[in-house]
């Protein structure tokens, strides 16, 4: 295993080197043939520098007609792609009339709710009807309607904390809470993955930052104690208040958090508690309750829960659950609450409504079995994956299943010929991931039926062999292959 790690670091490095050089000469040449030109106006400096968008010129371009690829129907088990072309080396993509109709394994709609519904459908057009598309208004002014004070008691009743409050922008959730919680003379330390929107919210927030290893309790452990023993830079007095932040499921990772060993931590040195569980709730556990459910957690003892509504429920925005107190503090302090437009009345009314639907009170069982459906999809496709040879990250009863890919020029080839097999998959590169570890990452859904997961391996296993990308060996994988795909190894520098 070791050997095999360390020949996909060098041909990887390798490949990005050729890249390199070659665009190094390219820019060279076109700067020698173009000399007496500039783009610039006079006087300006220039407002890109050619090193800054080295990678997005010689490196993304080339893959971007993989990304951003437009749709044209509602993104269910199946949808329709648009089809594009390009005449100057990607620089430009045209829209053409043509779809192609693709296996969807790329959106988050884990539960199978962002298409027609016989129950949340109905009830959200009659909503826009009743309020119309937007509430042209923040929520301290005219933007707060009956459904937006019945989704924040629903929401609360279904985590299981006091009280909630909802906001239109899932990343904004994150990015605009953080600072409204946290302030300079606080300590936020924050694992070593967490998403982008947790990263810049901690980073407008004022307070000290500190990062532990990724899902790692005893470097959790050791940070708190360091910190606390060291205090405030310079002043060397204690931490107002100190935040860790940590995820249910990790987006790019597949990965649960270890959050039962991370509580016993932050108990042990009092230190708070912020779960972001945009990829769980609603997604894990016997009824959908995320994590805390899952993992035996209770939710009185984390202290701020947040999530989206972007994944599980089939709409956007996102929530902040935690006591009554905190909450009435954020709807006086949270830029996102009081300047933002508030969430739509009808993405509104398709959460309460899917929420309904995944506790039953829509008077079906369609909830439980969409719950047991996204689990066993999940399972049966990673563990058909491991068997095939991929290298894939994540645990199990994760809907989220990174494929590692590694080499640059691997990207575009998997992305393409899949798409070519009617297989619509995303591809993840640098900066999303470290430069090294690029990934597909695969997204399942309980509106997946058996057949189309059988359709999908069957591509991704075809679309495998053709480009190199089965790294491990045929067959179940073993504790050490499973601890390998971690990436634990590949620490070279």
């Amino acid at each position: 295993m070791v050997r095999l790690t360390y020949q996909i670091a060098f041909t990887t490095l390798l490949s990005y080197g050729i890249l390199f050089v070659f665009g190094k000469l390219r820019d060279l040449f076109d700067k020698l043939l173009d000399w007496s030109k500039s783009n610039d106006p006079q006087g300006y400096a220039p407002i890109c520098y050619g090193f800054q968008d080295f990678y997005t010129r010689r490196m993304y371009q080339r893959a971007k007609d993989c990304g951003g690829r437009p749709i044209a129907s509602a993104p269910d088990a199946w949808l329709d792609v648009i089809e594009r072309y390009s005449n100057d080396n990607n620089k430009t993509l045209h829209r053409t009339e043509r779809t192609t109709k693709c296996l969807n394994l790329g959106s988050y709609n884990y539960l199978g709710f962002a298409a027609a519904d016989e129950y949340c459908t109905p009830r959200v057009i009659q909503s826009l009807k009743q309020y119309s598309v937007s509430t042209c208004s923040v929520r301290v002014d005219g933007g707060t309607t009956k459904l937006h004070t019945e989704l924040e008691k629903l929401v609360a009743r279904f985590v299981g904390k006091p009280a909630a409050i909802v906001f239109g922008m899932g990343y904004a959730t994150n990015s605009a809470i953080i600072p409204a919680l946290i302030s300079k003379g606080d300590l936020i330390i924050s694992d070593s993955l967490n998403h982008n929107s947790i990263v810049n919210g901690a980073r407008g927030s004022g307070a000290a930052v500190q990062v532990f290893q990724h899902n790692n309790p005893s470097h959790l452990e050791e940070v708190l104690r360091e910190q606390i023993a060291r205090g405030q830079p310079r002043k060397y007095r204690p931490w107002k208040k100190i935040l860790v932040i940590i995820e249910g499921i990790y987006s790019m990772e597949g990965e649960l958090c270890r959050l039962p060993e991370i509580m016993a931590v932050c108990k042990k040195y009092k230190a708070y508690t912020y779960l972001d569980e945009a990829h769980s709730i609603g997604a894990v556990g016997k009824t959908g309750r995320g994590v805390c459910e899952l993992l035996g957690v209770d939710p009185a003892d984390v202290d701020i829960m947040m999530g989206t509504f972007t994944k599980s429920f089939g709409s956007c925005g996102g929530y902040i659950a935690a006591s009554k107190e905190i909450i009435q503090h954020l709807k006086r302090t949270c830029p996102a609450h009081l300047y933002a437009t508030s969430m739509s009345p009808p993405a509104v009314q398709q959460v309460i409504s899917a929420i309904k639907v995944i506790l039953g009170e829509d008077g079906t069982n369609r909830g439980a079995k969409k719950l047991a459906q996204v689990r066993e999809n999940s399972n049966f496709f990673r563990s058909e994956l491991q068997n095939m040879g991929f290298e894939v990250l994540g645990d199990n009863d994760s809907p989220v299943m990174p494929i590692m890919i590694y080499n640059p020029g691997k990207i575009p080839a998997f992305s393409r010929e899949c798409l070519s097999q009617n297989l619509a998959v995303v591809i993840v590169a640098y900066p999303a991931t470290p430069l090294l570890l690029a990934r597909a990452r695969i997204c399942i859904s309980a509106a997946h039926t058996r057949e189309d997961l059988i359709k999908g391996l069957e591509v991704i296993s075809k679309v495998g062999d053709l480009v190199g990308m089965k790294y491990l060996p045929i067959g179940p994988l073993n504790h050490k292959a499973k601890e390998f795909s971690k990436l634990e190894l590949i620490k070279i520098e």
